[in-house]
């Protein structure tokens, strides 16, 4: 696994240098950002929720791209109540599960809520990260070895309810151009969670496929959660469809703010989403 990943992201960084960055929209027709839109998306989410914030990371890791202060966005302390095991548990109950397809190969997003979208007759299974390719739309293989610095263990009592807490980031992948999450988790006492406790407030059809285990783009120290994202553009692309078909054509400032409710469907019980009394309707109508 090590080497394969190693492969992939010598290949990824070796087309990223010799690539520029997107600079013509193409929101709506393939759900993707170019580097204008995504500063811009950013601007709307911090001007609407103060909880998120642009960062400027490490000048060593700093991409030229972007803006000196603004490489990546971020909320800090994000409480997680409760394991997904239990929500998933509600959710299979009661049927709620639709699976957001994106592109013409039939993969898909499982989305558990958050998300409004149409069953299709078939459930499809998640793509697992070992069948990804290393061109165009997909990865290669990137589940990372276990990092030594993940020293947290969850009490053995389950009659305490013990609160753990997240830092969420969002950077820019200019190999996909889209948006893409990380996640670092702590215990009650901050302590960095080891990756299998991570992967208890991931939805199970995500851990460890589509969810892995790498170095932040923008941090020198400690291994990220990362929700990868070879599929991101066609689940936007499926996501924007649904909501023009509903009389709804929203605006690409709008962006991250649709995203992360696509999100809610991968990371169930982490609360940072409170975008819920957002308009996604066009402004300029």
């Amino acid at each position: 696994m090590q080497v394969k990943q190693k492969v992939y992201e010598l290949y990824k960084g070796t087309v990223e240098r010799v690539t520029g960055p997107r600079t013509v929209s193409a929101f709506l027709e393939k759900g993707v950002l170019s580097v204008p839109e995504f500063i811009l998306a950013g601007d709307n989410l911090v001007a609407k929720y103060p909880t998120w914030s642009w960062e400027a990371g490490d000048p060593s890791k700093r991409k030229p791209y972007l803006p000196a202060d603004k490489q990546f966005l971020v909320t800090r302390n994000v409480p997680c109540l409760r394991r997904v095991i239990s929500v998933e548990e509600e959710y299979d109950a009661a049927g709620a599960e639709v699976v957001l397809d994106g592109d013409d190969d039939g993969e898909g997003w499982l989305a558990t809520h958050g998300v409004q979208a149409s069953k299709p007759d078939e459930e499809e299974d998640i793509p697992s990260m070992d069948t990804l390719d290393t061109y165009e739309d997909t990865g290669d293989n990137l589940v990372a070895a276990e990092p030594s610095y993940f020293v947290a263990e969850e009490p053995e009592d389950d009659n305490i309810l013990r609160t753990r807490t997240y830092d969420v980031s969002i950077t820019y992948d200019k190999y996909y151009q889209t948006p893409r999450v990380w996640l670092t988790g702590y215990d009650e006492s901050r302590m960095p969670l080891k990756p299998e406790l991570m992967f208890e407030d991931i939805s199970q059809d995500h851990a460890q496929k589509t969810v892995t285990i790498e170095d932040h783009p923008h941090l020198l120290a400690g291994k990220h959660a990362s929700v990868h994202p070879c599929k991101h553009a066609a689940v936007m692309k499926n996501i924007v469809h649904v909501l023009v078909s509903d009389g709804v054509e929203p605006e690409v400032d709008k962006y991250l703010i649709i995203f992360l409710k696509f999100l809610a469907s991968i990371i169930p019980t982490i609360e940072y989403d409170y975008t819920t009394d957002v308009d996604l309707r066009s402004t300029s109508s």
